[in-house]
């Protein structure tokens, strides 16, 4: 069969059982939004403006809370529109354009995450060559990797999706346009459609996954053998802040997109998702930098020069 649709818009259904709260759920996700959006700017404003900050560990950082900047404005507004309206139309491209956005930003972070491990590895289990091995090259051709990696799987992935047909019904059970609700919405065979996302996710999630526990394995191991009781409290706290962290992104991802049947658990998925969209890139910020010494004090120095400028 050649492809039959006749939705010329979508409807996202958003949370119609706790419609009634809209107003309270808007000004509560409002202001995470804007933490969120405050925070990771302010991550990316002093990455860029402080020298002291021009190393490896914060050029990942400052791309990585730019992307969250990008994927979290994907979503967020209209999931505030939806709280403070009701439901929210979408027009057929536009839902397409969300969803590739939201996945490839959402599958680039997550291999960026795997990144950030393997430097936080070397600079602590290699630290005499962490200089020669994280120069700027390497940096540069390592967030390469994670969009060069990304861009193709997820293209190719939302090309497909957008190809199959839907001649209604036209509301989707999310708060966004996700994948995994728009195959549901086709009446096409969507068996390969749900293959393909399968194997696409458990590619960029498992790799990046895998990647970071070893990493992180490492880094425990080197932090066991340090001759410091105060040295290993130390490093375990911040070790236990960015797993944290790690733990809620990979568990939602998961819980969401690694399963064989994409339609299953949809109204589950809207929760899980919550997490990733909201939670963690409001998290991130505190737990990465903000929490940091060294970039409280940029950020103090930073403010006193605008102040005397003024």
């Amino acid at each position: 069969m050649g492809n039959v649709t006749t939705v010329q818009e979508f409807t996202l259904e958003g949370f119609p059982a706790i419609q009634h709260l809209g107003k309270v759920l808007f000004m509560v996700h409002l202001l995470a939004y804007l933490a969120s959006t405050a925070g990771n700017t302010v991550i990316v404003t002093i990455t860029c403006a402080d020298s002291r900050l021009h190393t490896p560990m914060y050029f990942f950082l400052s791309i990585f809370s730019f992307l969250e900047c990008c994927f979290i404005n994907a979503v967020i507004p209209k999931l505030l529109i939806i709280f403070l309206l009701g439901r929210q139309t979408i027009s057929f491209p536009a839902c397409f354009i969300q969803a590739f956005v939201f996945v490839f930003l959402g599958a680039t972070g997550s291999l960026l995450i795997a990144v950030m491990s393997l430097d936080r590895y070397v600079a602590i289990c290699k630290p005499l060559h962490y200089t020669t091995i994280m120069n700027l090259k390497t940096c540069f051709l390592l967030v390469t990797a994670c969009f060069a990696l990304a861009f193709p799987l997820i293209s190719g992935l939302v090309v497909k999706v957008s190809q199959l047909s839907f001649c209604g019904p036209h509301v989707i059970p999310h708060f966004f346009c996700d994948l995994a609700p728009l195959i549901h919405l086709s009446c096409s065979d969507t068996s390969s459609t749900e293959m393909l996302a399968f194997v696409v996710a458990l590619v960029i999630l498992l790799t990046s996954l895998i990647i970071t526990i070893i990493a992180y394995s490492n880094i425990v191991v080197t932090i066991l053998r340090l001759p410091s009781a105060r040295e290993r409290q130390k490093a375990f706290s911040t070790c236990s802040s960015h797993l944290m962290v790690l733990s809620l992104m990979y568990g939602s991802c998961v819980f969401i997109y690694v399963k064989p049947k994409q339609t299953n658990r949809l109204d589950s998925n809207k929760e899980a998702a919550l997490v990733n969209t909201v939670v963690t890139p409001l998290l991130n910020p505190i737990i990465y930098t903000l929490r940091n010494k060294l970039v409280h004090q940029a950020l103090r120095e930073t403010m006193c020069k605008m102040k005397i400028s003024r």
